[in-house]
């Protein structure tokens, strides 16, 4: 029979000799500088791109809305490669549980190709988010479901700065055209449902509410507040951001403006590449068309037309956005059409004060101004197409002898070394001098 110290002597030899074994068998992970990312993975490399990754993301998204790092549950990444016996495994999941030691997070990314790519970074930021809107909630019922922060604001965070960003270009047909989305109907959108172009516009309209949200009134914080709050969030998406921004939610009218005004502010302050004349004249154009639907009837008024509307209740407020518009078209018009444009945004702010003194004699001078503009522009366009097709296909060699005197006159004269005119060309040196 085999003593109680032999046998704890065997047992202890034997862990020695299978402690690499077991080493091995323990899940291989990383943890971040922030302690709040534990990534698991094969590779070592990775892991350490997914921790950055995610500590960059997290510190972006604090510095937009003005916080400091108090994360309190830590997110678990778990990280694999495609297994052929599982083709049809989902590439994300989320999971997110109450437990018996408090709120678990986790998150399983299959890698397919570049760890950096759009998918990854909006399920870390997924992740981030929850965190901080379940952060102050620690008796959640087990098996609740978790209410997912709204994809415009996914797509609005992950498309900062916006100086880095090209989707604000995507909003200049839409301001120009005066077909922007309504507010209301873009918080209703489903952006798994879009095709591709609609996809971009959706993240380039996402952006732009971001962006009017934290420029306004203590918006970063107040952006802040409404993450916090999301947990509990109503299924009235715009009575949720009027709780939080009342300055500019206030009413549905004034939602829609402030909401038209900051798309518009977007796509201008990002648009670097000047209109032409004949784009130029034909927003223009499309400005000075006003509409206005008053008792569920549209009524289009021509600008020379003020007199007709200039007493109405919807008057000032209609021309002062006239105004605004305009001045946002001549920083981006051609550069011809530059002082015709700020005269119409002098005429529309005097009659926004209710002044009307001389300016249907300013409207008919700059409509004058602007036919004979146009014509002029035209001439050129005719002139200049007429010359693309007209212009010979090569050299005609009409100039021929005179380049090449030309050249000839450009070259210097080869002296000749020999001694006599060695001796002639110190003689000539002297005499100059």
């Amino acid at each position: 029979m085999i003593s109680a110290s032999r046998a704890g002597l065997i047992a202890l030899c034997s862990l020695i000799v299978l402690e690499p074994a077991l080493v091995r068998a323990l899940p291989q992970h990383s943890v971040s500088t922030s302690r709040q990312f534990i990534v698991y993975g094969p590779e070592l490399r990775l892991r350490g791109a997914i921790c950055d990754l995610a500590e960059d993301i997290k510190r972006d998204l604090l510095q937009l809305i003005d916080q400091r790092d108090g994360w309190t549950t830590p997110i678990v990444i778990n990280l694999e490669f495609p297994q052929a016996n599982l083709p049809d495994a989902p590439r994300t999941a989320l999971n997110f549980s109450q437990t018996g030691g408090g709120l678990k997070l986790q998150l399983d990314l299959t890698i397919v190709s570049d760890v950096t790519q759009p998918r990854i970074r909006r399920e870390l930021l997924r992740a981030i988010l929850l965190e901080m809107m379940y952060r102050g909630q620690t008796n959640i019922p087990a098996g609740t479901a978790y209410v997912p922060p709204p994809d415009w604001l996914l797509d609005g965070v992950l498309s900062q700065p916006v100086e880095s960003s090209e989707l604000p270009g995507l909003l200049d047909a839409p301001v120009r055209a005066k077909r922007l989305l309504p507010l209301a109907e873009f918080l209703r959108q489903r952006p798994d449902l879009l095709d591709t172009p609609g996809r971009s516009l959706y993240r380039a309209y996402s952006l732009a509410l971001v962006e009017l949200l934290t420029r306004g009134p203590d918006g970063r914080h107040r952006l802040a507040r409404f993450i916090a709050s999301l947990a509990s969030a109503s299924n009235d998406a715009m009575s949720d951001l009027r709780s939080h921004f009342p300055e500019l939610f206030a009413t549905e009218e004034s939602a829609e403006k402030a909401w038209t005004a900051g798309v518009a502010r977007l796509a201008a302050g990002r648009s670097y590449q000047l209109l032409s004349a004949e784009e130029t004249e034909r927003s223009l154009e499309q400005l000075l068309h006003l509409k206005v639907t008053t008792a569920g009837s549209e009524k289009w008024y021509r600008l020379d037309q003020f007199a007709a509307f200039i007493r109405q209740r919807f008057a000032k407020p209609l021309l002062i956005m006239l105004t605004r518009e305009l001045s946002i078209l001549a920083a981006r018009s051609s550069p011809i059409y530059q002082p015709i444009i700020l005269e119409y945004a002098d005429v529309t702010a005097r009659l926004a004060r209710g002044k009307t003194n001389r300016i249907g004699e300013r409207l008919a001078r700059l409509a004058s101004s602007r036919q004979t503009l146009a014509a002029r522009m035209r001439e050129i366009d005719d002139y200049m197409n007429w010359f693309e097709v007209t212009k010979p296909r090569g050299p005609s060699g009409a100039f021929d002898d005179y380049l090449r005197a030309a050249e000839l006159a450009e070259q210097r004269p080869r002296l000749r070394r020999d001694p006599i005119s060695l001796y002639l060309d110190a003689l000539e040196t002297q005499f100059q001098n």
